[in-house]
C-alpha cells in the first residue's frame, strides 16, 4: 500500500469557507497554530483513506488519523511554547537499519532539530533533541540513508542575515539549504550551508532530497519574496554537498490556474517520488493562496514520463558526450520525439570520424535498445571509450545507459 504522513495545522485560524473577496477583507497575521502529524493510506495512490487510529486526542475524541501532536500533559500553556507541536517533519522507512524498532525514522523541529523512531510509522517514541546540529529548521526537514556515503544525511533550513548582524536580529533574513550527517541517526554533525538562491528575492524555502540513478535529486521549493508564490524546481548533487540547480527560474512543478485554484499559490513537494513502470509520481502539497496569506491546502500529484526529470531538447541541433561508450554492449535510450521529428545517435572516433550511426528514432521511447547500421569500423576503437553524438530534430533526450 501507499503510506502518507502529512502535517496540517490542526489548531489555527482557518480560511475554510472564505471567498476570495472575504480573504482580502480579513487581515491575515501571526496567530497561534499547532501542527500535528496525520497518516493516510491508499491501494492505488489516488484514492486515500484516513483511518481512525484511536491514538491522539483531538477536540475531545481519538477517532482521528493523528499519530502525533504536542504533549499536553505538561503545565498548561507550556506546550504552546514547544513550536506548537511537531514542526516541519520528514518521515521515511529505513530498510537498512537492523533494529526493527527503528524501521521508521522522523526528523523534525520541536524546539530544536530532533529525531524520533517507530516500528510501524504509527506508534512513535519521544522526540530526541539534536542540539549539535544547531538548525533553524522550521520547515520541511528530511533525512535519508546515503548509499554512496554510508551514513545518514539530513537536509534542513538555515537563515542568513544579509546585514551580517544575526546576533542582533537586525535586517532581512535569507533562507538557506543546510546539511548535516550522522552515522547512527542520533548524533549529528554541525550543519553546513550547501545551497542558497540566486538572489535575495527567490529564496529556497525547503528541499526534499532522494537518491535515484546514481545521483541525489532535490525538489527545491522556491519562494518568490515579491509575488509570495512558491513553486518547485529540480536540483541535483553527486554527493549531497555540492548542489546544482538544473534550470533556475523554471519550475519542475509550477503554479497553475487563477487565485483559488488548488495549486495557484504554492507547491511544496514531498520527499519520496513513486517510480512506476510507466510514470513517475511526484506528490506535493498545493495551496490556493499565497504563502503568507489565507489559503487552503490540498494533497496533489504530478506525473513525469519514465526518466523524465530533465532532458536536452532541440528543434534542430546536437549534443556530444565525453568518451563514455566502448561499442561492445547495448545502448538503451529514453527520449521523446515529436511528430515529423527524429533522433539519430552516432559513435565518434578520436578524430570525430563517424564509426557507426543508429537507425532514426521517430517516436517516444523508454529504455529502447539502439539499432546500429554498419558497425565494421568499431574495431578502430581498440577497446577505448568513444563519444556519442545525439542529433535531434524536434526531440528531447532524457537518459541513456549502456549494459
Amino acid at each position: 500500500i501507499y503510506k502518507c504522513w502529512y502535517s496540517p495545522f490542526i489548531i489555527g485560524d482557518s480560511s475554510k469557507g472564505m471567498t476570495i473577496a472575504e480573504r482580502k477583507e480579513q487581515e491575515y497575521g501571526k496567530h497561534f497554530r499547532e501542527m500535528g502529524i496525520c497518516y493516510a493510506t491508499s491501494e492505488d495512490g489516488i484514492h486515500w483513506d484516513k483511518p481512525e487510529l484511536g491514538l491522539v486526542e483531538y477536540d475531545g475524541s481519538t477517532a482521528n488519523n493523528l499519530v502525533w501532536r504536542a504533549d499536553r500533559s505538561v503545565e498548561p500553556g507550556k506546550w504552546k511554547q514547544n513550536w506548537g507541536g511537531p514542526h516541519g517533519t520528514g518521515i521515511f522507512k529505513d530498510t537498512q537499519d537492523p533494529d526493527p524498532a527503528r524501521r521508521y525514522k522522523a526528523i523534525l523541529k520541536q524546539k530544536l532539530l530532533s529525531v524520533a523512531f517507530s516500528a510501524d510509522g504509527i506508534h512513535w517514541g519521544p522526540a530526541i533533541h539534536c542540539p549539535e546540529a544547531n538548525s533553524h529548521g522550521d520547515t520541511h526537514n528530511n533525512a535519508f540513508w546515503a548509499p554512496t556515503l554510508g551514513k545518514y544525511v539530513a537536509i534542513t533550513r538555515q537563515w542568513k542575515n544579509i546585514s551580517e548582524k544575526w546576533e542582533t536580529k537586525e535586517g532581512p533574513y535569507i533562507r538557506l539549504v543546510a546539511r548535516t550527517t550522522s552515522d547512527d541517526f542520533l548524533n549529528w554533525e554541525p550543519i553546513e550551508i550547501v545551497l542558497e538562491g540566486t538572489d535575495d528575492n527567490q529564496q529556497i524555502y525547503a528541499m526534499p532530497v532522494f537518491y535515484h540513478a546514481g545521483v541525489y535529486l532535490g525538489l527545491a521549493a522556491i519562494h518568490d519574496q515579491e509575488t509570495d508564490i512558491v513553486w518547485t524546481e529540480l536540483t541535483w548533487s553527486p554527493d549531497t554537498e555540492t548542489w546544482h540547480r538544473v534550470q533556475p527560474g523554471t519550475p519542475l512543478i509550477g503554479n497553475d490556474g487563477v487565485e483559488g485554484d488548488y495549486d495557484w499559490g504554492c507547491v511544496y513537494a514531498a520527499a519520496n517520488p513513486v517510480f512506476l513502470d510507466d510514470e513517475i509520481r511526484l506528490y506535493y502539497g498545493g495551496s490556493d493562496g499565497l504563502h503568507t496569506s489565507w489559503r487552503n491546502g490540498f494533497f496533489c500529484v504530478a506525473s513525469l514520463r519514465p526518466d523524465g526529470f530533465a532532458g536536452y531538447k532541440s528543434a534542430d541541433g546536437s549534443v556530444t558526450t565525453t568518451p563514455i561508450y566502448n561499442g561492445n554492449i547495448d545502448l538503451r535510450i529514453s527520449a521523446d520525439v515529436a511528430h515529423g521529428g527524429h533522433l539519430i545517435v552516432q559513435i565518434l572516433g578520436v578524430s570525430d570520424q563517424v564509426l557507426a550511426e543508429s537507425e532514426p528514432l521517430t517516436s517516444a521511447v523508454t529504455d529502447r535498445v539502439v539499432n546500429w547500421g554498419d558497425t565494421s569500423k568499431l574495431g578502430e576503437l581498440g577497446g577505448a571509450p568513444a563519444r556519442l553524438k545525439f542529433m535531434m530534430k524536434d526531440a528531447t533526450v532524457y537518459s541513456f545507459v549502456s549494459g
